[in-house]
């Protein structure tokens, strides 16, 4: 069952996103294991953690364990998620989404993305043999919306901002056409992205950092990380729950704003982050202050200097990561961190 956590109202398991109030849907019940942690079998990627996913097929195409790398310049461990199979950590919820829509019967999937979930739904769709359809902002990068179509995906192309491509996707959707695989609205992309939690705390020998890093648009890797931490917590695998703090581009931060002021300006160069109206935002208002967290702004020259450094040290990654480390530096100068703290910073997407 899915249920609605603003109205309480429950639908059935092929209704995918939405309640009829507006509100994101989430699992009715997720599964916790309980007992000591299980050795996992990394050859079984995130599908290792079986027992956390509520999903009844299996899709992979190798996703999962990501490196966790030390990084002293940083004094931080970056955690590699551009190095999953198409080239983010959007590669966890696609694996998920795109099973359940197997699990559900669905035959066609419907996506929006500005590129990266694009890319890994229609891969994922293409493995499992479910017809996709991606919708895409018009003046999207030209080898991200060649690299869906040679998916074998359709690829639609829209006009206007990031918000008119995902109503177009929603019209398409409610017209019949499709199985919505949101990234930002469908449950079981959210199952997936946990996977990121239940990953590093096995990496760390059960044990969760004091605070996680990642960039922050529509929340995909944020909530999903805060949802596999308190997951993880009600197991008892872990003791507290890591500090999550958000990088959002300056211009697309409601989150930061709300907590900070208004940002000025625009950060164009984060374009995988330039979401203005988080479909759950209100859950990620609620992980911020669960966990003590925080978010902030970065602009464009914090971006491109982050990425330039990034680079630098052998990074290669899209200027969107960069955001995050260049909040790890923010953060620190607002005392919201310290050097002595155990900090995760995720590099979420591979430069194209």
């Amino acid at each position: 069952m899915r249920h609605c956590e603003a109205c309480g109202r429950e639908y059935p398991r092929d209704r995918p996103w939405r309640c009829s109030c507006g509100h994101a849907l989430d699992y009715a019940d997720e599964p916790t294991p309980g007992g000591t942690p299980p050795d996992v079998d990394r050859e079984a990627g995130i599908w290792a953690f079986d027992g956390f996913l509520p999903m009844d097929d299996r899709v992979t195409l190798g996703e999962g364990w990501t490196p966790l790398v030390d990084a002293p310049k940083y004094e931080a461990t970056l955690k590699l998620e551009f190095l999953h199979p198409t080239g983010s950590f959007k590669d966890r919820g696609a694996a998920t989404v795109v099973a359940e829509a197997l699990s559900v019967g669905a035959d066609r999937i419907l996506e929006d993305s500005s590129g990266n979930a694009g890319l890994a739904v229609a891969s994922y769709a293409a493995r499992a043999g479910i017809d996709a359809e991606i919708y895409v902002p018009a003046d999207a990068k030209a080898e991200k919306r060649r690299r869906i179509a040679r998916t074998g995906a359709d690829v639609v192309a829209v006009e206007g901002d990031r918000q008119a491509v995902t109503d177009a996707c929603i019209e398409a959707v409610e017209a019949g056409e499709g199985w919505y695989a949101s990234h930002a609205w469908n449950p079981a992309f959210f199952a997936g992205t946990a996977t990121f939690a239940y990953e590093l705390a096995a990496q760390r020998g059960w044990t969760a950092p004091d605070a996680i890093v990642t960039p922050l648009g529509h929340g995909t890797l944020f909530l999903g990380a805060y949802r596999g931490f308190r997951t993880l917590q009600a197991a008892g695998w872990i003791d507290e729950l890591p500090r999550l703090l958000g990088a959002q581009a300056a211009g697309a931060s409601p989150i930061a704003d709300d907590r900070h002021g208004e940002s000025a300006g625009r950060n164009d160069l984060a374009d995988g982050i330039q979401i203005r109206e988080p479909a759950r935002a209100d859950q990620i208002r609620r992980a911020v202050e669960a966990t003590d967290g925080d978010a902030v702004a970065v602009d464009e020259a914090a971006t491109r200097r982050a990425h330039d450094r990034l680079s630098a040290a052998g990074f290669h990654v899209e200027p969107t990561c960069a955001t995050a480390t260049a909040a790890l530096s923010a953060f620190r100068e607002r005392g919201v961190l310290d050097t002595a703290d155990d900090v995760v910073v995720a590099l979420t997407g591979r430069n194209a």
